[in-house]
Order: structure tokens, then sequence, then C-alpha cells
């Protein structure tokens, strides 16, 4: 059996509180977190649900508590508790979300139909415990940036997904240039399955070679096959913006002179910070676009490495 934590609050206060999970850095990751407006008629009243595949600890319940700790008092929300059928949570928390179209590229659970139109590029993405299925503001904003990148022109030879999720961005990178070699890597030992899974059903073909994906779980870039496969003349990482900041010189040294850097996972307010660092690093801003609350930015390496 599975169960679920519920807060209903306005919709800044569950907003604030999505972001303080954000920051947990000792978050248990056995607990999925998501917020979403209770009705359409409704928009400032708000739901932040967690979901968890056993019966929530005092210390569980607590850990939600806390993220609402920043609220005023007459916002803080009561917890309550319920026990769910028997499913992947994880999954249901994903599922029945709409397809999304974003440049070239129309993507959908396999419950929706694909789009044939011609210069469409189609994925199916199941829901899964993978991130990434392409509604995330984040997600379709990275497709945008990188179908825009095509479009001016960018060359792509050897590309690199960090923090993949499900794939879909390292799918996306090989469609736009698919005689690249890409890899693509997460920290979580999940995702390796599910981007297998995902490949063979929207045909991208794993290997080494030219036009083939190759999937690996590592933190970060420290693994020797990001190494031994690189320098990349294209790195995307949409993950979250303090590792976004840790992993900055990372990034620089990775990429080829004048290779691109995509970065998402980081709001607005989040933005100097990322770009602060990696300014440091020889990494200037190219293009950015906003989605929402969140920010992507397409960064360029300026100069070799250090």
């Amino acid at each position: 059996m599975s169960w679920k934590i519920s807060a209903h609050a306005p919709r800044a206060v569950v907003e604030a509180a999505l972001l303080a999970h954000e920051d947990a850095l000792d978050w248990d990751h056995d607990i999925v977190i998501a917020g979403s407006e209770i009705a359409e008629d409704r928009p400032d009243d708000w739901v932040l649900e967690a979901w968890l595949g056993r019966r929530p600890r005092k210390a569980d319940k607590a850990a939600v508590a806390r993220l609402f700790a920043g609220a005023s008092p007459e916002f803080a929300p009561e917890l309550t508790v319920e026990e769910l059928p028997d499913a992947d949570w994880v999954t249901l928390s994903q599922q029945e979300v709409a397809p999304i179209r974003t440049g070239r590229f129309h993507v959908h659970t396999p419950d929706f139909p694909a789009d044939d139109t011609p210069g469409t590029v189609d994925f199916a993405i199941p829901a899964s415990q993978a991130f990434g299925t392409g509604q995330h503001e984040t997600t379709a904003g990275c497709l945008a940036m990188l179908d825009a990148m095509k479009r001016r022109g960018t060359l792509v030879r050897n590309a690199l997904d960090v923090g993949t999720g499900t794939g879909l961005l390292a799918f996306a990178a090989l469609a736009l240039w698919p005689r690249a070699h890409a890899t693509a890597s997460d920290i979580d030992a999940v995702c390796a399955p599910v981007v297998e899974d995902n490949a063979a059903r929207n045909g991208v073909a794993l290997g080494g070679g030219a036009g083939e994906l190759v999937m690996t779980v590592a933190p970060g870039l420290d693994h020797p096959l990001i190494a031994a496969r690189g320098p990349y003349d294209l790195v995307i990482a949409n993950i979250l913006a303090g590792p976004l900041v840790a992993l900055a010189p990372d990034f620089a040294r990775a990429l080829v002179p004048g290779g691109s850097l995509v970065l998402a996972g980081l709001l607005t307010t989040q933005e100097r910070a990322v770009r602060t660092a990696c300014r440091r690093e020889g990494l200037r801003l190219a293009a950015r676009l906003v989605n929402g609350d969140w920010s992507i930015l397409w960064l360029r390496q300026r100069r070799p490495a250090r």
C-alpha cells in the first residue's frame, strides 16, 4: 500500500514550500512532493501533496510540516494523511498530464496519440519514477532553447545530458543533431532502465557511435566514462540552482572552446547566482528565456577551460 500527506494552503504558501523542498539538502527522496491548484476556477487555492511507499512516520510528517515553517500562522496548513490503493505512487503523481508542444517538439504520455505533422519531432514518455516527461516548465524550456539553438545554426557533434531523468533532453539533442555522439547521466540509478525503455519506445539507438546514446549513473560529471567521451560541444543540465553553481567549474572543463551549455532548474530569482558562478569560469550568456518562474540559460565557453 502507499500513502499521501496533503496540505491545503494559498498558492503563494505552497510555492514557498516547494522552494523550501528544493533547498532541503537532507530531504528523504522516498518522499515525492508536488503542488498544484485545486481547481481551474480556484487558482489561488492550492494543495501540496507528498507520496510515500510506506506508512508515514512522525519524522515524515515533521519534514513536510517544516516546508511551511516560513508561512504566517494563519496560513500554516494542517496535514492530512490517507492510505491509497496499491499502485505505483510515483507514476500516479505524473499521470494524466496533457501533451505539450514547444518548438518542433510534441511530448506526450502513451495515453495520448502521436503528432505526425510534417516537421514535428514526437516523443512518447510514460509517467515514471524519473523526472522529465516534458510538462514541467524547465524541461519544456530546455526543449524550446535547443530548438532555437538549432535554428540559429549551432552545430553539435558530442552532447552530454547531466541529470537526464527520463532521457528526454538527450533524445531531443539527437533528434536535432542526428550524427552526434550523446551521453546521458543521472545520479539516481532508477533512471538507467527508464532511459533504456524510453529509448526503445522512441527509436533512439543505444551505443557509443554517431547518432547513438550512452547512459551512465554518476554524480554530476564525476565518472570515467563522462571524462573519456569528452570534451563536449553541448552540455545540458536541468537540475537545481545549487548544484549548477557547484558544478560550474566542471561544466567549463567539459566543454570545448566555443561549446554550449544549457542550464535549467533555476528560478528567475536564482539566475544571478548561477550566471555569476559560470562567468567566473569563462562562460558567457548567449541567450535566455523565461518559462513561468523558471530561467533557461544558454551559455558559451569563450576561452579554453582551466
